[in-house]
């Protein structure tokens, strides 16, 4: 260490966002960045306890301790290299993480814990900047091939391995673009796409082939693959989002958040839509269903379309402030989280479940919700139970934010036989590998809907396991 003592003496100090005022009115990053002094200092603070708890919280298992000593010393692409062995994607993940590592830092303790997230980020930036990362391409090759269908993270981390080891791998996207749920589902205010082409571009010089506007089941049959290549992985994430099928539901004016996000996105980069295909918030009263992440950058992106306001509900408990005696340190807590999006202007209520939605014309205009309490039984299990108390809130623009529930089984699933588990999850075993032969799924395909950092941590293990598969 460095500077053993830093973390007595230098004060946790983060980046902080954009001014609200300024960062409404365009679609950029929202997060600013510390000069190289300061952030030097803020990869000092770890502490390298004896357990590292934030190593063990990682999905990943990043090695905290070792890439921030380095970032302090100012060997940032040494650091990059440490942090590369277990994060194929650190920009993505300094920037979209919810940072389970920081929660468990031990000086959480007392609420002053490493920004490791934002190091993550500083480490991965500079060394980009300083032109050390550049494609390394594999001396020899296997003669084996691999398709990856789906291009999330899950997929794009088992490519970036499974090419490293010397196969020949060929992604396939449904989509016209790389990147999956990172390029269409995460406005740009949070990961600008260029951050994804940059990596992209690196990985193509490295040998990685993309194939997009290819819908496997579809538009290609998924055992041609079988035929084709010597191993198949299912990485096409849980596409199937999770309804509220309540009266009214069939209104106009009532969307999946995905649909509205990737609208966005798309017009972002430059695609045009013909006016009866766009989802716009604008001059809208905006209800978004759903208090998690993606609940938020519908109401990030509402505001940048310019809505006349922005509700948010959620149907459980409001989560308490700072601490949560449920979940206590080490455990990711619990807790009220706001994000960028919420300081921008919206309303959010707790405890709020949807009856039905409100219709003139065949358009929604609004929606009856119900307050409900949650009740505690014997076992510690909680229970809804109505109170009666019933109000109607003003909406133009519905937009349903409740999760995912399973992949979409039309197509690949159906074609290729693949088992589902109970929860409908594509099922595999410990080694990733289907009932199918030669088939592997990785990613919230085989998980169910979950972060980011756990689908690459999935694609990174499935690499192994389809190595060895390989090569017998």
């Amino acid at each position: 260490m460095g500077n053993p003592k830093a973390f007595m003496t230098i004060k946790r100090k983060e980046a902080g966002y954009r001014p609200v005022a300024e960062r409404v009115y365009d679609f950029s990053e929202v997060e600013q960045t510390l000069n190289i002094e300061d952030r030097k200092l803020q990869a000092s603070r770890c502490m390298d306890c004896g357990v590292p708890f934030c190593h063990w919280a990682c999905p990943l298992g990043n090695k905290m301790p070792e890439w921030q000593d380095l970032a302090y010393k100012g060997k940032w692409f040494e650091a990059y290299q440490v942090l590369s062995t277990t994060n194929d994607f650190p920009e993505f993940t300094g920037r979209i993480c919810p940072a389970p590592c920081e929660k468990s830092c031990v000086l959480k303790l007392h609420e002053q814990p490493v920004t490791i997230r934002e190091n993550e980020a500083a480490v991965a930036e500079r060394a980009f900047l300083e032109g050390s990362i550049t494609p390394i391409i594999p001396s020899v090759r296997t003669g084996k091939t691999v398709a990856i269908i789906g291009s999330g993270p899950a997929g794009l981390a088992c490519a970036n391995r499974l090419n490293h080891k010397g196969h020949s791998v060929t992604v396939f996207e449904k989509d016209e673009a790389i990147g999956g749920l990172l390029r269409f589902g995460i406005p740009d205010f949070k990961l600008h796409k260029q951050v994804i082409d940059r990596r992209l571009d690196l990985m193509e010089a490295e040998g990685v082939t993309f194939k997009t506007s290819i819908h496997v089941g579809v538009d290609v049959a998924a055992k041609e693959l079988l035929n084709e290549f010597d191993a198949v992985c299912v990485a096409i994430g849980s596409g199937v989002p999770r309804d509220l099928k309540v009266p009214g539901r069939e209104l106009q004016g009532i969307h999946f958040a995905l649909e509205f996000l990737h609208l966005q996105n798309r017009l972002n980069a430059g695609e045009e839509f013909d006016e009866s295909m766009m989802i716009s918030a604008k001059g809208k009263h905006v209800l978004v269903i759903g208090g998690g992440d993606t609940g938020s950058d519908c109401v990030g992106t509402s505001i940048r379309q310019k809505a006349l306001s922005v509700t948010q509900i959620e149907i459980l408990p409001k989560p308490p402030e700072n601490k949560n005696p449920d979940t206590p340190w080490p455990l990711y807590p619990m807790v009220l989280k706001t994000s960028s999006s919420h300081e921008e202007g919206c309303e959010r209520r707790w405890n709020l479940d949807t009856v039905r939605f409100i219709g003139e014309n065949g358009h929604v205009v609004g929606a009856e919700i119900e307050e409900v309490e949650w009740i505690k039984d014997a076992e510690g299990r909680m229970n809804l139970k109505r109170t009666g108390k019933i109000e109607t809130v003003k909406a133009d623009l519905v937009l349903l934010s409740m999760g995912f529930v399973n992949p979409v089984y039309d197509g690949l699933v159906q074609e290729l036989g693949l088992e589902v588990t109970q929860r409908k999850n594509v099922a595999v075993d410990n080694t990733h590998r289907t009932n199918v032969d030669k088939v592997f799924a990785v990613g919230d395909a085989a998980l169910g809907a979950s972060l980011v950092v756990r689908a690459m941590a999935s694609g990174r293990d499935a690499a192994i396991d389809i190595d060895r598969f390989l090569k017998g």
